[in-house]
C-alpha cells in the first residue's frame, strides 16, 4: 500500500452478527470543500478485512443507492460475501447519510400512522419545508453533492493508505461511482455498475417510462406463459379494472399491522396504487407476483396489493436520508428537467407526471449545490467496467447501461433476466472473475445465458421470494 495510512481504525461489532467484528473509524472533512476553514463533518467508515490469502492491496468500495442510503448498513450482508475472499470491503457513509452528518427529515408515516406512508408518489412538500429549517442548524445544504462525496471518498482512500480501489455501486451508487471515476480515474482499478443511473438520468424524469416498460413486459410474459395465462387471463385487463375502481372511489382496506398484527384499516387511492406498484416491481420476486395481486384486486380483494404497496414504500422511506436525497437530486437532476421532456417521457404511462411534479414541489426553496461546468457531459474514462442490467428493471432499464457503455471503451454490458439490481451465484462468479482479471477482455460470462426468471406466483400460498 502506498502512501502509508494516516487514519486509525478500531475494532467494532458488525450489527446483527453475534461476536463478529469489523474495523471502524471517523474522518473529519470540511463541509465546504472549497474553503480552508469552517464547519467540519464526520465521515463514518467501516472496513471488513479480507478473509483469505492472498490479500489484494486494492479494496472493494460499495457505494450506496437512493440517493440517501448509508453504506455502512451493508456490513451485515457483506460479512459472508465472497467479495471479501481476497479484498477488504470499504464502506463509507456518504455525507448526509448514516454517521456522516445525516440529513434526515421527519416525514408522514410511522408505526402509529401507516397511512402516512401512502401519501402519494413522493413525500409532501410541506414536510420538506419544515425539514429544511431544522437541518439549517447542522448543515449547509449546498454542500451535499455527488462531486463533494467523490472528493470525500478519495480523502478516505488516501487516509487508509490504498493506492487504488475497485468501485461497486447499484442504482444511485452507479452515479456516485461514475462521478468518482471521472474525478479520479487513475485511482480506480475496476468498476462494477449494477442498474445504471448515469449523469443523463435526470431523476425522476424517466421513472414513468421505465415503470410502464416493465409492466408491459410482465403483462406480455404472462400472456405468453401457459400457467399464468390460465390462472389470470390478461393481467392488463385486471390493471384497467383496478384503475377504474379506484378512480370511482378509493378503497378502504383492512390488513394486519406489520408489527403488532392488529387489524388496521387504510385507504388505497389511484396515485398510491401506481407508486406502490412501481416500487414493488424493483425486486425480481415482486415482478413474479404482479399478475396475482392485480387479479385479486380486480375481484375486490385489495389486501395483497395494499400490503405490497405499503411494504415497498415503507422500506424505501425508512432507509433513505431524505434531506440528502433532495440536496443531490434538486441540483443534479430536477433543475435540468424541461417541460418538453416531461410531456414526452410521461405520455401514455400509468404514472404520468405525478412523481415529477411532487419532487419539483419538494425542491422549491431547497438550497442548491453549484455544479461543475462539465456536469452534464457523459463520463468517458478508460477504467475497466462491468455493467449489469436487468431485463425488467422498472427504474434503470438496460438502455441506460447501454448509454453509459458507449462512453466507457473498456466496458462490458451484460443484460440478464431480473429487475432492479441483478444478482445470484452466476453474477457473483462473473464479478469475482472480473475483479481477479481486472479487465473485461476474455471475461467468462457464459453462465448468464442460462439465467431465467423464476415462474410467476400463481397463488397466495406460494412463498414471498418465489
Amino acid at each position: 500500500r502506498d502512501p502509508p495510512p494516516t487514519l486509525q481504525l478500531d475494532s467494532c461489532p458488525i450489527p446483527g452478527r453475534d461476536g463478529e467484528t469489523m474495523l471502524c473509524g471517523t474522518l473529519e472533512v470540511l463541509e465546504d470543500r472549497n474553503a480552508r476553514a469552517g464547519r467540519r463533518i464526520p465521515l463514518r467508515i467501516a472496513v471488513l478485512p479480507a478473509t483469505g490469502e492472498p490479500e489484494a492491496p486494492d479494496p472493494i468500495v460499495l457505494l450506496a443507492g437512493g440517493p440517501g442510503q448509508a453504506a455502512t448498513t451493508f456490513a451485515p450482508f457483506v460479512a459472508d460475501s465472497p467479495l471479501r475472499r481476497h479484498r477488504d470491503v470499504l464502506l463509507v457513509d456518504q455525507r448526509g447519510t448514516g454517521g456522516s452528518n445525516p440529513l434526515q427529515c421527519e416525514l408522514p408515516g410511522d408505526g402509529d400512522n401507516l397511512q402516512g406512508y401512502l401519501s402519494g408518489p413522493f413525500p409532501p412538500a410541506e414536510a420538506f419545508r419544515s425539514c429544511r429549517q431544522q437541518l439549517a442548524a447542522k448543515a449547509d445544504l449546498r454542500h451535499y453533492s455527488s462531486v463533494a462525496a467523490a472528493h470525500d471518498l478519495d480523502q478516505v482512500r488516501a487516509a487508509l493508505g490504498y493506492r487504488e480501489i475497485n468501485v461497486m455501486g447499484g442504482s444511485y451508487g452507479t452515479r456516485a461511482a461514475l462521478v468518482y471515476m471521472r474525478e479520479y480515474p487513475e485511482r480506480v482499478r475496476t468498476a462494477v455498475l449494477n442498474g445504471v443511473a448515469p449523469i443523463a438520468f435526470e431523476n425522476p424524469l424517466f421513472h414513468a417510462r421505465g415503470a410502464q416498460r416493465a409492466l408491459d413486459a410482465i403483462f406480455a410474459e404472462c400472456r405468453a406463459d401457459d400457467a399464468c395465462r390460465r390462472a389470470f387471463g390478461d393481467p392488463a385487463e385486471d390493471f384497467r379494472a383496478v384503475v377504474e375502481q379506484l378512480r370511482r372511489q378509493p378503497a378502504k382496506v383492512t390488513i394486519s399491522h406489520p408489527e403488532s398484527g392488529a387489524p388496521v384499516t387504510l385507504e388505497l387511492d389511484e396515485a398510491t396504487f401506481y407508486e406502490g406498484l412501481r416500487v414493488f416491481m424493483y425486486g425480481t420476486g415482486g415482478t413474479r407476483r404482479v399478475p396475482l395481486i392485480l387479479d385479486r384486486a380486480a375481484g375486490g380483494h385489495y389486501e395483497p396489493l395494499l400490503e405490497a404497496a405499503l411494504g415497498s414504500t415503507r422500506a424505501i422511506q425508512e432507509i433513505l436520508h431524505w434531506g440528502m436525497l433532495l440536496s443531490v437530486t434538486c441540483a443534479e437532476d430536477v433543475d435540468r428537467i424541461s417541460e418538453e421532456e416531461i410531456a414526452r417521457e410521461t405520455a401514455g404511462t400509468f404514472l404520468g407526471d405525478r412523481r415529477i411534479r411532487a419532487q419539483q414541489a419538494a425542491c422549491r426553496g431547497w438550497p442548491r449545490s453549484c455544479l461543475p461546468t462539465y456536469w452534464a457531459e457523459p463520463v468517458a474514462v478508460g477504467v475497466p467496467t462491468l455493467i449489469l442490467s436487468g431485463t425488467l428493471d422498472p427504474v434503470t432499464p438496460p438502455e441506460w447501461g447501454e448509454k453509459a457503455a458507449r462512453h466507457l471503451p473498456n466496458s462490458l454490458h451484460l443484460v440478464v433476466p431480473g429487475a432492479h439490481g441483478v444478482g445470484g451465484d452466476c453474477i457473483d462468479g462473473v464479478v469475482a472473475r472480473f475483479l481477479e482479471r481486472g479487465a473485461v477482455e476474455g471475461l467468462d460470462a457464459g453462465c448468464t445465458e442460462a439465467m431465467e426468471l423464476p415462474p410467476f406466483v400463481l397463488s397466495e400460498d406460494e412463498p414471498e421470494d418465489a
